[in-house]
């Protein structure tokens, strides 16, 4: 690859990354992107009209979107090539009721979602993010619609407690995450003299703007959140506070992604776990479909994957262990022929590139990886391998992957956890077991995994797009060589 072309490509990510604050605005920008590369948006509740050499995608809960494009040489029966990745990231998600007033300060309630780096949320500067769900009255009909939202600029912050009254606070720092965790939003005098009145339609008049009582029990009401906050979202939103029905929000810091480094090698920025992934699997599934005679000799379903929820187990209906993906490759197979057959069979040609970020050699903390397995920074995509079956990678799927690897010249590298520590997983085993599908796990190296400022390299953006990308182009042509007896 060129140097410009790589350097475009960092660039996108970078991009991609800022776009990104939640898993609702990855998918958001995942679908922009989909839409001005041809592809066309499918609905689940309805019929699909399906055609060889075209190109589409579908969104669930606006946090899991599936794409893909189908081979003008594909018949039912005949192999889905997909990478998986997901949208979310460790966070601190506003709960429910989010209003709480301590000392005369206003601060504002957090649930922790998936297993984060809690300490590295303080001293931050936050904001919020997510979704609305926005009530809207047109000539006399009403209306409920989702709506993104996000406040650039800072407005909360999780302070730390001085030394002065925790000496021995660098000798251990122990944080309960239910006390230590609420992020400051205002002073309740400042809150005081910034407060809507209630004759211009603030929720704090309890009453919606047609006349009618707020239900504080279930709307959104100041019994529930800090009026302050509900201003902010409305000026963002261009609506009312009594027109916001329900929300979910959570905090992101406001510091952008960004090239860092002496040399300008790395990538400082949030959520890289796994947004990384999900924009070069995005990325390459696009660029390899890109022209009119790209899919004209492809036989199977070039496919990405993108779901919500790894980080809390995928036990959603949105996640890697719901049937998403499953019924999905079932309407595509049964598109073309209505032998209930031929899907199993399409199953058993197929194969799936879980990809999910990796832990690189730490050089402070050496003694936390296996001495023979020690991805490094710029050293390519990592295989991960699990004898415990915490990663779904066996002999023929890691081959398949380095195959196409050593044929384009793209570095790999190796990942075995030690025996005395406990291995993470991934989505791949719960896909593997689930569809009986062929699987191998990777994922780019990086440091500082689940904290709220990560770091990765450069030259791994570039290895991961070629090698996915090569992917696409190479697996049915690999494929057709493997014996069936393999």
């Amino acid at each position: 690859m060129a140097k410009e072309e790589s350097y475009g490509v960092v660039s996108d990510l970078i991009s991609f990354l800022n776009a990104s604050p939640t898993a609702f605005h990855a998918v958001d920008e995942a679908k922009k992107r989909l839409l001005i590369a041809g592809f066309e948006q499918l609905s689940e509740r309805e019929v699909w009209n399906l055609e060889p050499g075209k190109k589409y995608f579908f969104t669930r809960n606006y946090s899991t979107i599936v794409a893909f494009a189908i081979g003008q040489r594909y018949v039912a029966g005949n192999g889905f090539h997909l990478i998986g990745a997901h949208t979310d990231s460790p966070s601190l998600k506003l709960k429910p009721i989010s209003k709480v007033v301590k000392g005369g300060i206003l601060e504002v309630g957090v649930q922790t979602y998936g297993g984060g780096l809690w300490h590295t949320w303080f001293d931050r500067d936050l904001t919020v993010a997510g979704r609305v769900i926005v009530r809207e009255e047109k000539e006399g009909s009403v209306s409920y619609s989702h709506r993104l939202v996000r406040i650039d600029e800072p407005i909360m912050r999780i302070p730390t407690l001085a030394i002065h009254l925790d000496r021995g606070v660098n000798d251990g720092l122990k944080i309960n995450t239910q006390t230590h965790l609420l992020p400051i939003l205002a002073t309740s005098l400042k809150a005081e003299l910034n407060k809507v009145s209630p004759e211009n339609g603030s929720v704090e008049s309890g009453k919606h703007s047609d006349g009618t009582q707020t239900n504080d029990k279930t709307g959104t009401g100041n019994t529930k959140h800090h009026s302050l906050l509900l201003q902010l979202l409305t000026s963002k939103l261009g609506c009312k506070p009594d027109e916001i029905c329900d929300f979910e929000l959570q905090a992101c810091d406001t510091q952008p992604s960004i090239v860092a480094g002496a040399a300008k090698e790395f990538i400082f920025s949030g959520r890289l776990d796994n947004l990384f992934m999900s924009f070069c699997s995005l990325k390459a599934l696009i660029d390899a479909t890109s022209s009119d005679s790209s899919l004209k000799e492809e036989t199977g379903v070039r496919m990405v994957a993108l779901f919500d929820h790894e980080e809390c187990g995928s036990d959603s209906a949105q996640g890697a262990g719901s049937p998403v993906i499953l019924n999905a490759l079932s309407r595509i197979t049964n598109s073309f022929s209505s032998d209930s057959k031929l899907f199993d069979k399409g199953i058993q040609r197929s194969f799936l590139v879980s990809a999910d970020m990796a832990h690189a050699l730490h050089p402070n903390y050496m003694d936390k990886h296996e001495e023979n397995h020690q991805p490094r920074l710029h050293g390519g995509l990592v295989i991960k391998l699990n004898a415990n079956q915490r990663y779904a990678t066996n002999a023929v799927t890691s081959f398949i992957f380095r195959e196409i690897a050593s044929k384009h010249n793209l570095p790999v590298q190796d990942f075995v956890v030690r025996n005395d520590m406990p291995c993470g997983s991934t989505i791949g085993p719960i896909l593997a077991s689930g569809l009986g599908i062929r699987t191998v796990d990777v994922g780019a190296p990086q440091l500082s995994m689940h904290s709220i400022r990560e770091m990765c390299a450069v030259d791994d953006v570039k290895y991961s797009y070629e090698h996915f990308k090569a992917f696409f182009q190479e697996f049915s042509h690999l494929d057709a060589k493997i014996t069936v007896d393999i």
